[in-house]
């Protein structure tokens, strides 16, 4: 058995120990789980499971807000992370310690014996752990990567909530909305309520909770919003709540997002009730790093991490109604797996000077060569290349930005954890 030191040991550790940075399953990380929490289902805290490609995280930024502004102990496990590991793994929205981390890790380590494991199931078994331990009153799992066969769905939730689906990791996931779909529905249980915010969810996932006898709980059909300018009201099966503040989180498709995670409080009020006032506080308080995440200044920065056509099309809405006539400047790098040309067509009209930062520690970051071809097929003649890293792209951004030019940093989250970690931008 290990016994590092620092979590940095740990980590470093974790990325060579198994042979798949990226190994869908249940099977092993099933065994170990089992071994280590042996009696884990009657000491599960009540779990609601977030699955989806686009809007996972601002949902349980929700969730975990409602919960800790009603005095509820919330345990909420997203990944990645932007800065710290630590992000991954948090109670009442604080980052858990080092010394927690490393102490989970080791009795990880010790039930799983010759059992090999990824970097991602240490972490989702260390967030399992860490939260029974510190005897939360409910966690938020999100998704790593589909649903059927991530290490997450080896909990049986009692609230699942799906998002938005949208084409991506095709490789693992399938080419289509209805394969894709069909991955996410995986959280699913029998007789248990499912809450889908996207108004026209993918027909494979539907077919499947009606062969589950899942309870489906669909946006638009079985709960609804309405915006009133600077207020927005929600209704559910019962019940309507009236002038809620709209969400801290910028951009219209985060009504649906506050509302699917308002449906999955109430139907856990009987054993955690929330009051209106609570949720109107989280609304308020809610934060996410990343997302439509601005920085005010001479020249505001906009910092996001989408990545695929659905979120970028999002993020071209957000700019075309926050910032319409300012010259935009972008600093841009991708994963060589996405839909570069599709991001690129969709952010062409908006932008006004290209910057590619590229990610030479990430053998997953597509290269400069393969972005100035992608560039070159998009018409996008005029592109800055030739940067080292982000810090040179962002200086030649900035050099070349009037005042109140805007700087916006998208794509890939290892660009905007650089941009976090050179501007000293806090979690």
């Amino acid at each position: 058995m290990n016994s590092f030191v620092s979590l940095t040991e740990w980590l470093t550790w974790q990325e060579s120990l198994h042979p798949l940075p990226i190994d869908l399953g249940l099977e092993r990380v099933k065994r170990v789980f089992e071994k280590l929490l042996p009696n884990y289902k009657n000491q599960k805290p009540p779990t609601i499971t977030v699955a989806g490609t686009n809007g996972k995280g601002s949902t349980v930024a929700y969730l975990q807000e409602f919960y800790f502004a009603s005095g509820h102990k919330v345990g909420a496990y997203t990944s990645p992370h932007i800065l710290r590991y630590n992000e991954r793994i948090k109670i009442n929205g604080k980052s858990v310690s080092d010394a927690l981390i490393c102490a989970a890790f080791e009795q990880i380590d010790k039930a799983r014996g010759n059992i090999s494991l990824s970097y991602f199931e240490f972490s989702t078994l260390a967030a399992l752990l860490i939260f029974l331990q510190e005897n939360v009153a409910i966690q938020i799992l999100e998704v790593g990567l589909g649903g059927r066969l991530d290490a997450v769905n080896i909990v049986d939730t009692d609230i699942a909530i799906v998002t938005s689906i949208a084409i991506d990791h095709v490789e693992y996931l399938g080419q289509t909305r209805d394969e894709i779909g069909l991955e996410k529905a995986g959280i699913f249980r029998p007789n248990t309520p499912a809450i889908i915010s996207e108004l026209n969810p993918p027909a494979s996932l539907l077919r499947y909770a009606y062969e589950k006898n899942v309870l489906l709980l669909q946006l638009g059909k079985t709960f609804f919003y309405e915006k009133h300018g600077e207020t927005w009201s929600w209704q559910g099966l019962s019940q309507t709540i009236s002038d809620l503040p709209n969400p801290a989180l910028k951009g219209n498709h985060q009504f649906r997002n506050a509302s699917a995670a308002i449906f999955a409080t109430q139907c856990l009020s009987n054993d955690l009730p929330i009051s209106e006032s609570s949720l109107k506080m989280g609304l308020k308080n809610v934060k996410l790093a990343g997302r439509f995440q601005l920085i005010e200044g001479e020249n505001p920065i906009l910092l996001d991490v989408g990545h695929n056509p659905q979120a970028v099309q999002t993020l071209v809405d957000y700019v075309n109604e926050n910032f319409e006539n300012h010259c935009i400047h972008a600093i841009f790098s991708i994963m060589k797996d996405k839909d570069i040309a599709r991001v690129l067509e969709l952010m062409k009209p908006v932008v006004t000077n290209w910057f590619f930062a590229p990610l030479p520690q990430n053998p997953r970051a597509i290269s400069e060569d393969k972005m100035r071809e992608n560039f070159a097929q998009c018409n996008i003649l005029t592109a800055n290349l030739g940067f080292k890293n982000f810090a040179e792209a962002f200086l030649a951004a900035k050099n070349n930005a009037k005042s109140g030019d805007l700087i916006l940093v998208f794509g890939s989250f290892f660009l905007v954890s650089d941009c976090c970690a050179n501007l000293k931008i806090g979690e």
